[in-house]
C-alpha cells in the first residue's frame, strides 16, 4: 500500500497554523535528527540540517555520506526537530515523516545553493510528506497529540 504525500506547500495550504509552529520549532535550533534506513533495513540516526524554502522542505547532505546513500537506496525518512536545552521544548516536540527524492537539475540545485551556500559538492532531496506530529503539553494538564496526514484534516488527542 502506497500512502499518500503532500509537499510543504500543500500541508502549509491545508494546515498553517501547525506548519508555523513547525517551521517555528525547526527554526529554533540548526542542527535536528533524521532517521534513514541501512542496507540491512536497521534504523541509522544522523544530525542534519533542513530548509524551508520555495514551499519545499530540502535535505542538503555532504557527498556520498552514509544518509544520502541509505535515501538512494530507500526514500523513506523520520525527522525529529531538536528538542533543544532542558526539559520544556518550547513548542512541542515536532517530528516529520515522508519519502526524499533526491534532485538532479542542476538549475534547481543552483537555486538552493544560491540561497543556502552549502559547501559543494552536495546531495539535495525535497520531501514528500506522509505525516506530521506535534507533541506538547496543554495547562500543564493534557499531554496533546497533533498528527496530520496528507488529504485528512489534521486530528487532535488530549490525554490527562
Amino acid at each position: 500500500m502506497t500512502r499518500a504525500t503532500s509537499n510543504w506547500a500543500a500541508f502549509t495550504a491545508a494546515e498553517q497554523d501547525l506548519a508555523r509552529t513547525v517551521e517555528e520549532r525547526f527554526a529554533a535550533f540548526t542542527h535536528h535528527v533524521v532517521a534513514t534506513l541501512r542496507k540491512d533495513g536497521s534504523p541509522r540516526t544522523s544530525g542534519l540540517e533542513v530548509r524551508f524554502l520555495a514551499g519545499e522542505l530540502w535535505l542538503g547532505m555532504m557527498p556520498d555520506s552514509l544518509k544520502a546513500l541509505d535515501l538512494r537506496r530507500d526514500p523513506r525518512f523520520a525527522l525529529q526537530a531538536n528538542p533543544g536545552p532542558g526539559t520544556e521544548m518550547a513548542g512541542g516536540d515536532v517530528r516529520i515523516a515522508g519519502r526524499a527524492v533526491e534532485v538532479h537539475d542542476p538549475r534547481e540545485k543552483a537555486g538552493y545553493s544560491e540561497e543556502v551556500k552549502p559547501p559543494e559538492p552536495f546531495h539535495l532531496f525535497r520531501t514528500e510528506l506522509t505525516e506530521v506530529v506535534r507533541t506538547c503539553v496543554e495547562d500543564d494538564t493534557y499531554l496533546v497529540v497533533q498528527i496530520w496526514r496528507p488529504g485528512v484534516p489534521v486530528r487532535t488527542l488530549r490525554r490527562t
